[in-house]
């Protein structure tokens, strides 16, 4: 499966998620609901992924945390802000980049329309 096809089938969960529960709610509420809605599909979910940093060739664990990566491949950040703004999309570039992967979602779950909230971050571009 693709990065396109997982990130199609991660958005159309956490549109049913957000439906479901509205806006509001703290995020740890939405990474549950996400983490099952996709686990039910059968797909590869990990919830709160370590995320080592690499300094000067030695792996240092710093505490970071991936909140939900699919199939290996699709890193998800959820948030439930007023706003997103320059720094959580800089913390999921970082993510990408301390990962090597390709296609990260920056999830807004405080809006009143999800796809409001939702950012595609792909090899270091906003889309």
């Amino acid at each position: 499966m693709t990065e396109n096809e997982i990130s199609n089938r991660i958005i159309a969960a956490a549109i049913e998620v957000h439906k479901n529960l509205g806006p509001g709610l703290l995020e740890s509420a939405y990474k549950e609901c996400l983490y099952y809605k996709l686990s039910q599909q059968g797909l590869q979910v990990v919830k709160e992924k370590p995320m080592p940093l690499i300094f000067e060739n030695v792996k240092l664990d710093c505490g970071y945390r991936i909140d939900i990566l699919v199939e290996n491949k699709v890193l998800i950040e959820i948030k439930s802000v007023d706003a997103l703004n320059d720094i959580h999309l800089a913390q999921v570039l970082t993510y990408l980049k301390l990962g090597n992967f390709k296609l990260g979602l920056l999830i807004n779950f405080n809006v009143v329309s999800l796809k409001a909230g939702i950012k595609r971050v792909v090899n270091g571009l906003q889309e």
